[in-house]
């Protein structure tokens, strides 16, 4: 540690974290969860188990003087048999919410998936420091966004002048849930990933319950959202029923349905806007189950069913989205404050001849931020069903 600064240490507590809805006290410090203790219990496999662990958009908020913090933790990150270890992740620090440093935490865990398999082995590392110095020598409001990749346990927070927790921002509290998309697959960052960008451009605290591979209907993940308090609401469906070719259209339909009936039950009018699938080729009429293409040490992705079955149930994006749109304006006929929204204006055709998906499923960083502009525009923006004051 740095010791030309007289350190003074702040216990990481949950009044200093916003966008977890729990945390967890592990042997090393606090581990923040994006979903509750009661939803964890019924999670049914290790990628959700991992993705909801993983602090896409948690970040700590204070407000200091201080011109050095640092941050210790424990991170476990994620790699994959057969490819390089991917680069540490990014710790973004914000001040009055402008990105002003960066740190990243060398060593931790090492958590290595084969993908073939899905089997995976954990190696044991050290915790380590990120560190931020040369911040302006006034009062200001910090935020330091943990890897939004990375599950990131909270050992110490130390700086050069006391730090209290911040105000009440006053902003109305966007809660989202979705999949690797929104969870930041491929996004630089954690301020780079497309909700975060949408929120910050709408003026709103993100709740960002985006996981990898597991946007599934889950009950125990609509129950978490209904107990969660909200201004603003929506969930992004559709890809990973597809890829994962996890049910027919008989059984899609009841399950929207279901899941969009508990959030109703904890938030009867909050504006609550259902986005389906952005453009993805692969997947617009091909059903699942979606495999890895090794190819030349990428990877790229492809769907494994048949269009011919789509007549008998099977799933494809296009499919999907045209059963949302009839589902959300049939119930939207006795619920006012339920918006539909096609995820082709977010990507479609002209944003993938620009931007083409580099793994055919993902977006990259120029993806993430035309994603996060557009939804923006919108749906925070003048007209849009979550049209702010601010935006």
């Amino acid at each position: 540690m740095n010791t030309e600064h007289d350190w003074i240490t702040t216990p990481v507590t949950p009044a200093l974290l916003r966008g977890a809805l729990d945390v967890e006290r592990t042997a090393h410090g606090l581990l923040p969860h994006r979903l509750t203790a009661r939803a964890r219990r019924q999670i049914p496999d290790d990628q959700l188990a991992m993705a909801e662990a993983q602090p896409s958009g948690v970040r700590l908020v204070f407000r200091t003087r201080a011109t050095a913090i640092e941050l210790d933790t424990l991170p476990t990150k994620r790699a994959y048999r057969g490819f390089p270890t991917p680069a540490d992740g990014i710790y973004d620090l914000l001040v009055d919410g402008r990105l002003a440093a960066q740190a990243t935490v060398p060593g931790g865990r090492i958590r290595t998936i084969d993908m073939a398999t899905q089997s995976a082995e954990l190696r044991e590392g050290p915790p380590g420091t990120a560190r931020f110095t040369d911040l302006p020598a006034r009062d200001k409001d910090v935020e330091i966004w943990l890897p939004h990749t990375e599950i990131t346990e909270l050992i110490a927070l130390r700086s050069d002048a006391p730090i209290e927790p911040a105000q009440d921002s006053g902003r109305k509290v966007w809660l989202h849930h979705g999949s690797s998309i929104s969870h930041g697959s491929n996004a630089t960052h954690p301020t780079a990933i497309w909700p975060a960008l949408a929120a910050a451009q709408g003026g709103v605290e993100l709740v960002n319950l985006g996981f990898s591979g597991s946007a599934l209907l889950d009950p125990f993940t609509a129950r978490a959202m209904r107990d969660t308090p909200a201004d603003l609401i929506s969930v992004k469906l559709g890809i990973n029923i597809v890829n994962g070719d996890v049910m027919r259209l008989r059984a899609f339909t009841p399950a929207v349905h279901g899941f969009l009936d508990t959030l109703r039950e904890g938030h009867p009018a909050t504006p609550l806007l259902v986005v389906s699938a952005i453009l993805c080729p692969v997947q617009e009429d091909t059903p699942g189950p979606l495999a890895p293409d090794f190819d030349g040490g990428t990877v790229r992705f492809k769907a494994m069913g048949d269009a011919a079955e789509r007549a008998a149930g099977r799933l494809t994006l296009n499919v999907i989205r045209d059963e949302l749109a009839r589902l959300v304006e049939q119930r939207a006929a006795d619920d006012p404050h339920l918006h539909y929204l096609d995820g082709r204006d977010l990507y479609g055709e002209a944003d993938y001849a620009e931007l083409p998906l580099p793994d055919a499923v993902h977006p990259d960083a120029a993806g993430h931020r035309r994603i996060g502009e557009n939804f923006a525009r919108l749906v925070f923006g003048a007209g849009g069903p979550f049209a702010t004051t601010t935006g």
